[in-house]
C-alpha cells in the first residue's frame, strides 16, 4: 500500500498516539500503524482506529491531568 500524501511505500511500525481532550493529554503507546518510509506520514487501520477511539472515549473523564496507557495487545493490524 502507498501513501495517500505522497505515494512513498508504508511500513507496519509501531507508533505512540497522542490527543488532547482539554482536561486532560491521553497517550497511547505501542499503537500498530503503518508509516510512510518518505514523509513520516501515520494511518491507522479501521480497526486500531476504533480501538483509540474507544481508549480515548473511556480516559475522556478521567480526573488526571495526563494519561499514559498501552495499546491492547491484540493481533491488530
Amino acid at each position: 500500500m502507498n501513501c495517500l500524501m505522497c505515494k512513498g511505500e508504508l511500513e507496519n511500525q509501531k507508533t505512540t498516539y497522542m490527543v488532547d481532550l482539554g482536561n486532560c493529554i491521553v497517550i497511547v503507546k505501542n499503537v500498530p500503524s503503518q508509516v510512510c518510509s518518505q514523509c513520516g506520514e501515520i494511518s491507522y487501520s479501521n480497526d486500531v482506529a476504533k480501538e483509540l477511539e474507544k481508549i480515548v472515549n473511556t480516559l475522556r473523564s478521567a480526573l488526571t491531568e495526563i494519561a499514559v496507557v498501552n495499546y491492547p495487545d491484540k493481533n491488530v493490524a
